[in-house]
């Protein structure tokens, strides 16, 4: 099995059987946007902890690379510090994903990544007001 092969069975999977898939009830932050390439929507709600993420939901519907990697993106953030994932670079989540993709295929892959800084610059930009 080449590993082209392996990951494409793991984006499957993910596709099939998405990780944090759902609403989060009383998120801190809650950011949506859609793909109009191909009509991929994604939505993250995040709940924040100690300036870290404790609790991260998706919801949406698309083509299986942009559901899997929202779903394996929310995996990967689950404790991290908000400061971690604004670090979080296009590189990132395609080594995350681990299949190379075409130009079309990477707009849908990278658009979790995209939600999941909007819904954190949201949250830090109400924080700043409250602070304010």
């Amino acid at each position: 099995m080449s590993n082209d092969s392996m990951y494409a069975d793991i984006i499957l999977d993910y596709y099939k059987n998405p990780r944090n898939y759902g609403k989060l009830d009383n998120a801190d932050s809650i950011a949506r946007d859609i793909n109009p390439l191909c009509g991929d929507e994604i939505e993250m709600q995040i709940k924040v902890n100690d300036s870290k993420i404790s609790q991260i939901k998706f919801d949406g519907h698309g083509c299986a690379i942009s559901q899997a990697t929202a779903s394996m993106l929310t995996e990967f953030v689950m404790g991290k510090t908000l400061d971690e994932i604004k670090e979080i670079s296009k590189d990132d989540v395609l080594d995350i994903l681990g299949v190379t993709l075409s130009h079309v295929r990477i707009k849908c892959a990278l658009l979790s990544l995209k939600v999941l800084k909007l819904a954190i610059y949201q949250y830090l930009g109400q924080k700043m007001e409250e602070e304010a």
